[in-house]
């Protein structure tokens, strides 16, 4: 009897030794012990809405929320990034990350496995097209037989269109794209340009992408309607209480609505400009700037008059979507960097000498490449999207056989691949997800004026 009474003595010990451990587990990401350490630790994917590196900066519109709560509560913000949304919610329950910074789809059984906090969003898919005269446009469903739908293979895409077809009793002429060479983002730059009539994509992607081609429309649904969120642990009940009380007191403040207004409103392209008349031998008033600054760099001074004019077509005061400012569009950080604040990162002379400390950085890094004017092409792509970026491509490059130092038809290839995860997760990338083809546009058309110049305006 005495023995059986300390087996049971002991099993208790050892249960509560266990459900103790269990329950500091359990408070291991609540708002109180983040506190203490000082840093929100946030679970996010790569991808143009959620999390990103641009010109080396932290980027993305749920980081930007995400970063303003830690902000409120004086905490560094952590980011992790994993491969996919299975990997995500791994890492949630296994207490690697406070949270999920993601818009995770609000369903029945999730809610057993994790707690959905902050702002909800609805989403649903939205057909791409040209914005023409309503009565040239598909405006219903129906109108969708005999059309040709340019989706993704194996994606959420290719499912909804399909049980859109069987619902309407076929006609709709489905096309599947391999997703290993194109991602829908690059489906959406096609129906701009005219090279495919329609695609579908999530509203908030397709949002953004309207802020990049002014010309398509997506107001049409096809899908029924999805709620999402962030997600916490289903032990944080605080911080999912605090955001959600954080969201509630803050969502109508300015500083949270232009985050959306950043990416969702605000062209992400410049106005055409006439600045290109060149009177007089003279390409801007600023002419004199770029023939000081080009001499540090060795450069032609007509190809930073060209990069300033693809910058900010010789206006001081632009700003951009990200913030860059100036002349040559620095972003606040490399202008703090290279000693400009942000009471001179308007003046002209200021802008473009960080600009130029910024090329020699650069320049310095991209050394291996031993032909000076294929670096040039290097250097205004790195400048333009972030070394990083570059860096990750001419990996890519050397990994699939192509010349890691010639721009291109080799690295500009692996550029515009980078917004496709086969890629962007690859082990020789180290720098996530990055939009591409605005960056290949970027070193074409600095050169494509680079030339005009040439032939217009003396040495």
């Amino acid at each position: 009897m005495v023995r059986i009474t300390a087996y049971i003595l002991l099993f208790l010990f050892l249960f509560s030794c266990q459900h103790g451990k269990k329950e500091k587990n359990q408070e291991l990401n609540d708002l109180e012990s983040i506190k203490k350490k000082g840093e929100l630790t946030v679970l996010t994917l790569y991808s143009s809405t959620s999390y990103f590196l641009y010109r080396g900066e932290e980027m993305g519109y749920e980081y930007e929320r995400i970063k303003q709560f830690a902000d409120h509560y004086n905490l560094k913000t952590k980011v992790i990034v994993a491969d996919n949304i299975k990997r995500l919610t791994e890492m949630l329950q296994k207490g690697e990350g406070d949270i999920i910074a993601y818009e995770m789809p609000i369903i029945g059984d999730a809610k057993n496995e994790w707690l959905y906090c902050g702002a909800e969003n609805i989403t649903h898919q939205v057909l791409i097209q040209l914005r023409k005269p309503k009565n040239e446009m598909v405006n219903d469903v129906v109108d969708l037989i005999g059309k040709d739908i340019y989706v993704e293979a194996g994606s959420k895409y290719e499912d909804r269109i399909k049980n859109l077809n069987d619902e309407l009793g076929g006609g709709i002429h489905i096309h599947h794209i391999d997703k290993d060479t194109v991602v829908t983002e690059e489906l959406i730059e096609m129906v701009s340009t005219g090279e495919i009539p329609y695609t579908l994509a999530d509203n908030n992607l397709a949002q953004l992408n309207r802020t990049y081609y002014n010309n398509i429309d997506i107001h049409l649904k096809v899908s029924f309607p999805q709620r999402a969120s962030w997600a916490v642990n289903k032990h944080s009940r605080s911080l999912a209480h605090a955001i959600n009380q954080w969201v509630k007191e803050n969502h109508k403040s300015d500083s949270y609505r232009s985050i959306s207004r950043r990416y969702f409103e605000l062209s992400k392209t410049l106005p055409a400009s006439a600045v290109l008349s060149i009177p007089k031998g003279q390409i801007s008033i600023y002419d004199p700037l770029f023939k000081k600054y080009a001499k540090q760099i060795d450069w032609d001074w007509r190809i930073l008059a060209a990069q300033a004019y693809n910058e900010s077509h010789f206006d001081t005061l632009a700003v951009s979507w990200a913030g860059a400012r100036g002349l040559v569009q620095l972003m606040p950080r490399t202008a703090q960097a290279f000693g400009v604040s942000m009471n001179e990162i308007t003046n002209p002379e200021k802008n473009l000498g960080a600009a130029v400390k910024s090329i020699q950085s650069l320049n310095k890094s991209l050394a291996d490449i031993e032909d000076k004017n294929e670096r040039i092409k290097f250097i205004l792509a790195a400048y333009n999207g972030g070394l990083g970026h570059i860096l990750d491509a001419m990996a890519l490059a050397k990994k699939y056989g192509k010349n890691p130092h010639v721009w291109d038809k080799n690295v500009s290839e692996f550029i515009l691949l980078k917004s496709n995860p086969e890629y962007f997760n690859d082990e020789v990338c180290k720098f996530g997800y990055f939009k591409g083809r605005q960056t290949v546009a970027y070193v074409h058309e600095v050169l494509r004026y680079y030339k005009i110049y040439q032939e217009k305006i003396p040495l």
